[in-house]
């Protein structure tokens, strides 16, 4: 499981942003597995909380991959994230759906994370230039790239360029 930066993020990360509108968030929802999601009722302001909840999941997961205490202000806003009401699996949704539900389930389901079977598996990746963080659900739990086809196919190529250069 990769926990992806697509929608950009805090620092560096943020010219990357492409949650600007409430149809952004909408988009997102969409491509997203949290859940079958109906068609949800979102405003600015939940843009900006969904903003605010990724920038705090980044740090915390970050932090965690790395061993490191977890910023108590991000902490204290993934809680309160995770306490609303959360978007739920229906085969027709009842009732008015909003961003809220949205960012509630997203808290929610990185709440179990953290504290899951699996917690002890979030890293980061060991290429330099990847910033990307996983959870390594490889049976022996020694995974260290995103995807062989990226950074571990950068990582084998420029080792067998050093060995090459060195044997050659």
């Amino acid at each position: 499981m990769v926990i992806k930066r697509t929608t950009g993020g805090p620092g560096p990360y943020r010219q990357h942003e492409v949650l600007h509108e409430p149809a952004d968030l909408a988009a997102w929802a969409d491509r997203s597995r949290l859940t079958p999601v109906p068609a949800l009722e979102i405003s600015a302001g939940e843009v900006r909380d969904a903003r605010r909840l990724r920038d705090a999941l980044f740090r915390v997961v970050l932090t965690h991959a790395r061993g490191e205490p977890h910023p108590p202000g991000d902490i204290k806003a993934i809680n309160e994230a995770a306490a609303r009401l959360a978007l739920e699996p229906a085969i027709t949704p009842t009732g008015n759906l909003s961003g809220t539900h949205l960012v509630a389930t997203v808290a929610q389901d990185a709440v179990k994370l953290l504290t899951g079977p699996f917690a002890h598996r979030i890293r980061t990746y060991a290429a330099e230039d990847c910033h990307l963080v996983y959870v390594d659900t490889s049976r022996p739990g020694r995974r260290r790239w995103c995807s062989m086809e990226h950074c571990g196919n950068r990582h084998k190529v420029s080792a067998l360029c050093a060995r090459s250069s060195v044997e050659g």
